[in-house]
């Protein structure tokens, strides 16, 4: 049953709004991409099923050259370039290696250890809703310019899959491109907008270190590794934090520490690997270089020999101002000024980020959460779930977009 009455939508209805019969099916749709999760460049099974029903729809998918992924232009004829540039939407389609832990639930996944707990299910359906929602207009003659649709691969496995996809040449002809991202913070039927940078920089962080070893007796005549680590994991980031504008927002944070087998053996190696995250894109640029610095130091002050390896991964999301307001104007066109809410800068990163490297471009939070519950199921947890009815609002959003978005110069 639809949430909306007619008192609750504005005054002018765009078309594109989603039929109770299309959600269904992007419900069974979704549910059935949350049973069958695929990691990051293994989505054979999901590129096949996006493909199968585009092209069900008269549409010409065509698959990324790795093999999974794909891109749909709408408004096109095949092998036609067009006038204006073209409004690219954004999905992303792997899942994390985590096993789903929901209970009584019909949908759950039943590949062990796999689970989509960061709702790329929901924005596949979204993206995928949207298509055919557009090309029914553009058949109608109601499509003011071409939509491109983008179904990437490999979002969570770092640099993120955006740069083969973009080496694919997903952005060519692409005047502006858009993304929703599931939150569970917010509730189902509004969604969290912010000009500027909406998600961090996301690095990777690994440090080996290595000395002579010997007994614990004799810690003044060897390299005391296992005090050279903690020093390491403790330091580091209080002097990363003293060489970077505090506004910048650099912080390291480690996962893992190993070291050593015996309690009375000082070890000749010792690991730890973390995460670097950044609010800022210049201190993000800057960070390999303060990280050597930083780690060299406080290794060679314990006579610790060091060696760095610093992992690329994705800078921040910057939302684009027209952008952002075009999603804005978008969504209060289909749900009212109320159903839009301000959103603050997170620390997650994501490689949406890479395409607005190239054009300009925006992210939503699309709130995911029932209205009314009190448990957040947060993201990357094996618990994490959605209210389905965020599909519908994600569709409308991206379908009122491309019927508002002026841009065609």
């Amino acid at each position: 049953m639809s949430r909306e009455t007619e008192a609750d939508l504005p005054g002018d209805v765009l078309p594109g709004v989603l039929s109770e019969t299309l959600h269904a099916e992007l419900v069974a749709f979704r549910r059935d991409l949350h049973m069958h999760p695929e990691l990051g460049n293994q989505e054979f099974r999901t590129t096949a099923a996006i493909k199968e029903r585009l092209e069900r729809a008269g549409l010409r998918p065509r698959v990324l050259a790795t093999g999974t992924g794909l891109v749909c232009d709408i408004g096109l004829a095949e092998g036609e370039r067009s006038a204006v540039p073209l409004l690219a939407l954004r999905a992303d389609i792997d899942a994390l290696p985590i096993p789903d832990t929901k209970s009584d639930c019909p949908y759950r996944s039943i590949v062990p250890d796999r689970a989509h707990a960061c709702g790329h299910d929901v924005h596949t359906s979204v993206v995928l809703g949207a298509g055919l929602v557009l090309a029914d207009l553009h058949a109608k003659g109601l499509l003011p310019r071409p939509v491109r649709l983008l179904f990437q691969p490999a979002e969570e496995v770092l640099p993120g899959g955006a740069l083969v996809a973009i080496g694919d040449g997903v952005l060519d002809g692409v005047g502006r491109i858009l993304a929703v991202h599931c939150d569970p913070r917010v509730d189902a039927g509004r969604v969290g907008l912010r000009h500027g940078a909406i998600t961090s920089a996301c690095d990777l962080l690994q440090v080996a270190l290595a000395g002579p070893g010997g007994h614990t007796a004799r810690p003044h005549l060897t390299t005391d590794l296992v005090t050279a680590v903690a020093r390491v994991a403790t330091d580091v980031p209080a002097v990363v934090a003293r060489r970077v504008d505090t506004r910048g927002g650099l912080a390291v944070t480690w996962g893992r520490i190993e070291s050593g087998h015996a309690p009375n053996v000082i070890p000749q190696h010792a690991e730890l690997s973390g995460t670097v995250r950044c609010l800022d894109l210049d201190a993000w640029r800057d960070a390999p270089d303060i990280l050597h610095a930083a780690v060299d130091e406080v290794a060679t002050l314990h006579r610790a020999k060091s060696e760095i390896t610093y992992v690329r991964g994705v800078p921040p999301v910057v939302n684009d101002r027209e952008s952002t307001e075009l999603l804005r104007r978008s969504m209060v066109a289909r749900r009212g000024l109320d159903s839009v809410e301000s959103t603050e800068q997170s620390l997650g990163g994501e490689d949406f980020s890479w395409y607005l490297e190239h054009v300009s471009g925006a992210m939503a939070r699309l709130g995911v959460r029932r209205p009314g519950e009190r448990t957040v199921r947060d993201l990357h947890q094996g618990d994490f779930d959605a209210d389905e009815y965020a599909i519908k609002v994600g569709v409308e959003l991206f379908t009122a977009a491309a019927l508002l978005d002026d841009d065609v110069s």
